[in-house]
């Protein structure tokens, strides 16, 4: 009681600090070590997997439970940066990425690299992708049971036209461009020509882009790749003999191989380094609000008014009207009203002096691709597009809109094209004994029935909106890239390109990641060119209330539609939040989510979308 009275509480507890302070010195000192040595001892571990989507994300409690991409690559900058970090490894097990995604975590790997530290891949799942990831560290090491997949690239198109043949249902689609081939999996049994031959230029490029990166990480000769690739599978032991990784090790074993290759005797393990601590008690009064937090979704640390900012804006999944939508399982929709919203936030921003558009997406809606565009094209502020795993037809269409494209050499972009129509039930109705009876008045009243097929004028009419919407496409392409007709007959009617190979044809302007892309934006605008900019991530995190129910939210569900989405998505975050990491996704979803993009074809509605749904291995 009397040292409590004679010592004011931040006396007493400065008291504490300072005895903790020195006890840990004293701990150091009896070890016979300096105590910036001790500190020196780290050693990070890192796990690479997931699906790491572009994005904001959750921010706060959540922010690493399904983290986005820009985590990722600040956790891997953060550890090239941290002096107490002398060796990290990544343990490598299954990202569920595409090629641009994997080059952002090469150029950070480099980073470390750099830095003069040692990095050591951990590979566990050995697919192409997972592989260029870990071919950028110092060193490679897989578990003894693993396998190596090297088999090259595969594109797959699924065909519906016989399923829907024996349901009585007849698909209509309409298509301006040749090789604009979205509909042909509910019109045709296999590929047409034109189609199969834009996908064999694409995965012809991806195929030698995957033949000079393993002979340039490993340094072995192109040719030798290529036979590599044609054996494709290998156990570890073969994969070292041929020299596609270094060494067979327990994860244990890596980690005590990196550390003994630093010359470290007891090395503090730092696992997750960088990863946001997640608290899970809800208990009480202070749980509570916890809990409402999660649903309400918190800030994400935008609030900075540093000026000399570059906003980097998302545009994720196809490209709808409205608010959009997210949801935990996948099947993200990006709305125009929420990109548009974005754009005017960061335009009236003063803080903000340029935008980049990171742009993953196969397309969608016409008309909201178009409204997005035109919020582009009247921002005074220098725009930049930066272009993600897939930024094709609607979503190419939006990147024209800016003064400079950077494209990854993996990306899928062009489609210039134009495709829709209606699916007809009415002939699947009425074997079941349903029948509808219509009243009309209008020649085209029954345009977008689902009942039956096109009449020949209701055709022509949809046709006409078609085409007149392919020469408002064709006509923004060849403004923002400067391209006359000729050039352009070229490059359009729905020919998809790599970054490579757009970079060639004039569709963009360089390649590179995100970060090229910031440093042009900063560049564009004047920025010093010595400090790489404060970053805007927009459009802001949504609650995690909208994430579950993957809806609008500018609409209000109705009880079946919250119903289903909660037991479908409860789970999976329940699943999360206790730490068994993110679902790989399943043949079914797989098929759930053709359905849906079949659906948006059919949906009545001309749509700038990727000639089908490319699967690329």
């Amino acid at each position: 009681m009397i040292f409590r009275n004679a010592m004011a509480p931040g006396s007493c507890w400065r008291l504490v600090r300072s005895c903790g302070v020195l006890l840990t010195l004293f701990t150091v000192l009896q070890a016979g070590l300096p105590v910036a040595a001790a500190e020196a001892q780290r050693l990070a571990v890192i796990a690479v997997t997931g699906s790491l989507p572009d994005g904001v994300g959750q921010d706060g409690l959540l922010a690493d439970v399904s983290p986005q991409l820009h985590r990722m690559v600040e956790r891997l900058d953060r550890a090239a940066a941290d002096e107490t970090v002398q060796g990290v490894l990544l343990s490598i097990r299954s990202p569920e990425i595409g090629r641009a995604r994997a080059a952002e975590l090469r150029e950070a790997i480099g980073r470390i690299r750099a830095a003069g530290k040692l990095v050591v891949a951990h590979l566990v799942s050995g697919e192409p992708v997972d592989y260029a990831v870990a071919a950028a560290c110092d060193t490679i090491l897989m578990p003894p049971a693993a396998n190596l997949a090297l088999t090259g690239v595969r594109a797959e198109v699924t065909f519906f036209k016989g399923l829907l043949d024996r349901l009585g249902v007849q698909a209509e689609i309409l298509q301006v461009g040749e090789f604009k081939g979205a509909g042909e999996p509910l019109t045709r049994e296999s590929m047409s020509e034109p189609l199969r031959q834009q996908y064999e230029a694409f995965v012809g490029d991806l195929f030698e882009q995957l033949i000079e990166q393993v002979a340039s990480d490993r340094g072995l000769a192109a040719e030798r790749v290529r036979e590599l690739i044609d054996i494709g599978v290998f156990t570890p032991e073969a994969a070292r003999q041929a020299g596609l990784i270094d060494g067979i090790a327990y994860e244990d074993e890596a980690i005590s191989g990196l550390a003994g290759r630093l010359a470290i005797d007891q090395p503090k393990l730092v696992r997750d380094y960088g990863k946001r601590d997640i608290d899970t008690d809800f208990s009480g009064l202070t749980g509570l609000m916890k809990l409402v937090e999660v649903f309400s979704g918190t800030p994400s640390g935008n609030r900075a008014s540093t000026a000399g900012k570059v906003a980097v804006i998302h545009v994720r999944g196809e490209i709808v009207e409205g608010k959009g939508s997210v949801g935990m399982l996948g099947g993200e929709a990006a709305g125009s009203e929420t990109i548009i919203k974005a754009i005017r936030q960061a335009v009236k921003d003063d803080s903000v002096a340029a935008l980049v558009m990171r742009i993953d997406s196969p397309g969608g809606s016409a008309l909201a691709s178009d409204l997005i565009w035109r919020e582009l094209d009247r921002c005074e502020k220098p725009v930049v597009a930066s272009l993600s795993d897939t930024a094709a037809s609607g979503g190419y269409y939006i990147a024209v809109a800016s003064d400079r494209i950077v494209a990854a050499p993996g990306t899928l972009t062009g489609s210039i094209g134009v495709v829709g129509g209606k699916i007809a039930v009415g002939g699947a109705l009425e074997a079941y004994g349903i029948h509808t009876d219509v009243v009309s008045r209008g020649r085209n009243a029954g345009w977008l029935s689902a009942q039956q097929p096109f009449a020949e004028h209701e055709r022509e009419a949809f046709f006409a909106t078609m085409q007149d919407i392919y020469r408002l496409f064709t006509s923004k392409v060849a403004t923002g890239r400067q391209l006359d007709s000729e050039q352009l007959k070229k490059l359009a009617e729905g020919r998809v390109f790599t970054g490579r190979m757009a970079l060639q044809a004039g569709l963009v302007d360089q390649l590179g990641t995100l970060d090229v892309a910031v440093a042009e934006a900063a560049r564009l605008a004047g920025l010093e060119e010595s400090t790489q900019p404060e970053r805007l991530l927009l459009p802001e995190p949504r609650g995690l209330f909208d994430e579950f129910l993957g809806v609008d939210a500018g609409r209000s569900p109705s009880p079946a539609v919250v119903t289903r989405h909660l037991e479908q998505q409860l789970l999976a975050a329940v699943q999360r939040l206790a730490g068994f990491g993110p679902l790989r996704p399943t043949i079914l979803e797989k098929m759930a989510r053709q359905a849906k993009l079949l659906a948006l074809v059919g949906s009545g509605e001309p749509l700038m979308l990727l000639p089908a749904d490319v699967s690329v291995r």
